[in-house]
């Protein structure tokens, strides 16, 4: 009885977790339409994040992808939850897609580098010495290499989280826990938004074309959520013997 609690509060707090995320994912996707969204419209140095963070410091921290990180990490519970779901159906497959999914997340936040480059910022502008401003502004070159849009780092902190989602859209369609329109729904999700991370990455000058993988993927990608938040939450209703 005492497992069957502990069980059906995973249920729940997975559930909380992942609506926590798609309301994240609304206040991204509003915020880029403020903003326009184009990722060519970035400044490309770190003098330029610079001095965005020093007229809009949370517009810095967006463009350098803060809010991804935050959301990722709000989602391991869900992703938690959907491996206990498939715990006897297909506890192998569903354990990789979590470790995939926790693998992929540690690297998304070890290589972001939104707080240091807004730490850098205000050291840039607290000094007046130009040789300190020309040091801070090549810590911030060094930080951009590694964390920005085009770099391997967040290249695979963004393509190895989708990995593991697509291991889990499988599980779903071969346990049966979920139903196929789920499972089906995250598979489809899931390679869209890994071409569109491809492009963005390693294919310049194709901003359009990778939007048009990104839209639906993003759209399949909330459905799918949406779709195994509602079982979860059944699952915490249904009684089974463990």
């Amino acid at each position: 009885m005492e497992n069957e609690k502990q069980i059906k509060s995973i249920y729940m707090i997975g559930a909380i977790s992942t609506i926590i995320v798609l309301i994240g994912i609304i206040i991204d996707i509003v915020i880029g339409n403020i903003t326009g969204g184009n990722l060519a419209d970035l400044p490309q140095t770190a003098i330029g994040r610079f001095e965005q963070f020093n007229e809009n410091k949370f517009l810095g921290l967006y463009n350098l992808d803060l809010l991804n990180v935050i959301t990722q990490m709000i989602l391991i519970p869900a992703y938690i939850a959907l491996f206990i779901a498939h715990r006897n159906v297909n506890f192998i497959f569903s354990l990789m897609a979590l470790i995939v999914f926790l693998f992929g997340s540690v690297i998304m936040v070890s290589n972001n580098v939104a707080l240091p480059m807004y730490e850098l910022s205000n050291k840039y502008f607290a000094t007046s010495i130009e040789s300190q401003k020309a040091f801070y502004a090549a810590a911030g070159e060094s930080m951009l290499a590694k964390g920005a849009h085009g770099s391997s780092g967040i290249f695979i902190g963004f393509f190895i989280p989708n990995i593991a989602g697509l291991l889990m859209s499988i599980v779903m369609l071969q346990g049966r826990v979920f139903s196929r329109i789920n499972a089906w729904i995250g598979i489809i999700g899931s390679v869209l938004i890994m071409v569109y991370v491809i492009l963005v990455n390693f294919v310049p000058g194709v901003e359009t074309m990778a939007t048009a993988f990104a839209m639906p993927g993003g759209l399949l990608l909330m459905t799918w959520m949406i779709l195994f938040t509602i079982k979860l939450l059944k699952l915490r209703k249904e009684k089974f013997n463990l």
